[in-house]
């Protein structure tokens, strides 16, 4: 399968080759040229598959120049018991007979983002061999929050590579920032960004898009890459547990094979949704996408309008990593619904970069026909349902998994179609501690790890051990830098890489 740029079709890549650059040249996005599809029977088969089998059978069919027998060993690699603490790698829990929460934090930094970045490591050094590259790949990242630990823990001392991961400063909670800025490894680099993540984000878009650095770094021996989710590395992978619910929800007789599921999907980039999305093109049995936003509502309204509109105040909230204003990953769904039309595209990235906004009200009907929903809470709101959800089913969200189930309900309301509803759950609770005590009423003071400590005794479960040790941690990286800054911390970065 060939993969080609959401700006220009004429740019035709392997799907090695899709992971190995991240982003096309022309700054679009890599999208494939067809869906492979599964028959009601290829889903029948997976009832009886593990979650590295699943995964290898789903990826297989999206990654066709890499062999049956790597994806095996890779998913083996990426989804053992070592890094996944659940005998379930992405356990289901009912909160009622039609609804149920997908739970996508038992990896080793307690974030969904586990799933993607413990397999692009070893799809990218693939990636190296088959496309004959011997130069050094150096992994670029933005992060709201949960991607930048996920990402240098899947790369630290990867062979081959180095990994830079920017995050805004005062963006994060203090659990996610502790989780970066203590990470261990040679070949990782931290930086915090003055600005929020947009800021982040737009700055590692410059570099991969600067000429003149992408030759300095060639002299060097070093190419660029990135983790974050506009990379079809780490989008591919996304894929596989929409499966994997669904599986659960026929095996445990909640619905019959065939029978059409909703999925609520906690969005900011609009990657994760997207995955499921291209679950349900490939032939998953898939109703209503359901994007639930916080207060940075950009993309519940351009689903009600048509009109995405990034001119509005930011908002830091109680769900970070959703405290995005520009969804890069809504660029793939604009290409398909738009008829895989790269010009128009590219007219609606340009408008978005000289304006911030564009009206693509033209494709309302189609976003309305794949049953595309958007709602969205706030942080009063979000409190509101954390304490709800634990007062009548003791189950404890986080603050994101929280935004969702509450956007669940409002759609159930407007449109009762009868369908089980999965919720994805996107992060441990232990993660957003002082928020989670608040909402159940709980004081939310001392320290960090005085608060996990106290949120255990008041949910009785254990904190995550890879939480707790982050007391004792050394922090390694402090830097902090402003937007125009970071081609500049970059280069000397990758300068003492090239060195190293």
């Amino acid at each position: 399968m060939q993969y080609y740029s959401t700006r220009d079709m004429s740019c035709r890549v392997s799907a090695a080759e899709a992971i190995l650059r991240g982003i096309a040249p022309d700054g679009g996005l890599f999208v494939p040229e067809s869906f492979p599809q599964f028959s009601q029977q290829d889903i029948s088969d997976m009832l009886h598959m593990t979650y590295p089998q699943l995964a290898a059978e789903v990826l297989s069919r999206w990654l066709t120049d890499y062999t049956k027998e790597e994806l095996e060993g890779f998913c083996s690699e990426a989804y053992s018991a070592q890094r996944f603490e659940s005998d379930n790698t992405a356990p289901l829990h009912m909160l009622s007979d039609s609804t149920a929460v997908l739970e996508l934090f038992h990896g080793p930094t307690c974030a969904f983002k586990d799933f993607a970045l413990q397999m692009l490591p070893r799809l990218l050094t693939a990636a190296a061999r088959k496309c004959g590259e011997n130069k050094k790949t150096a992994i670029l990242v933005a992060t709201s929050g949960d991607t930048g630990k996920a990402a240098l823990m899947g790369f630290a001392d990867v062979p081959g590579t180095c990994i830079g991961v920017f995050y805004p400063d005062g963006g994060t909670s203090d659990i996610q920032r502790l989780q970066m800025v203590t990470q261990s490894g040679e070949n990782v680099a931290v930086f915090a960004v003055k600005g929020n993540f947009d800021d982040a984000q737009t700055g590692v878009k410059k570099i991969f898009g600067d000429a003149d650095i992408a030759r300095q770094l060639a002299e060097k021996g070093v190419r660029l890459s990135s983790a974050n989710s506009i990379n079809w590395g780490r989008l591919a992978p996304q894929i596989v547990y929409y499966f994997w619910a669904y599986v659960q929800l026929v095996r445990n007789n909640t619905v019959k094979m065939g029978d059409k599921i909703n999925f609520c999907v906690p969005t900011g980039n609009f990657g994760n949704i997207l995955a499921g999305f291209f679950a349900k093109k490939s032939g998953l049995p898939v109703g209503s996408l359901i994007c639930a936003s916080n207060s940075n509502n950009v993309l519940s309204d351009f689903l009600q309008t048509g009109v995405y509109d990034k001119n509005r105040p930011f908002m830091r909230t109680a769900s970070p990593s959703m405290d995005i204003l520009i969804s890069s990953n809504l660029e793939r769904l604009l290409f398909l619904l738009a008829g895989r039309s790269d010009a128009q595209c590219r007219a609606w990235m340009e408008q978005l970069r000289q304006s911030g906004r564009y009206d693509a009200g033209q494709l309302l009907s189609a976003l309305h026909e794949e049953e595309f929903f958007g709602g969205w809470a706030d942080d009063a709101q979000t409190a509101e349902e954390i304490a709800r959800v634990f007062r009548e089913t003791g189950y404890l969200c986080d603050t994101h998994t929280a935004v969702a189930v509450r956007v669940q309900r409002l759609h159930r309301e407007k449109a009762d179609d009868g369908r089980c509803t999965v919720v994805l759950s996107t992060a441990s609770p232990f993660k957003f501690a002082p928020d989670i005590l608040k909402a159940l009423g709980q004081p939310a003071e001392g320290s960090e790890f005085d608060m996990l400590r106290r949120l255990s005794d008041v949910c009785g479960q254990s904190v995550p051990a890879s939480l707790a040790q982050l007391e004792t941690a050394k922090v390694r990286f402090d830097m902090v830098c402003r937007r125009e800054e970071m081609a500049q911390a970059v280069c000397a970065w990758l300068e003492r890489e090239a060195e190293r």
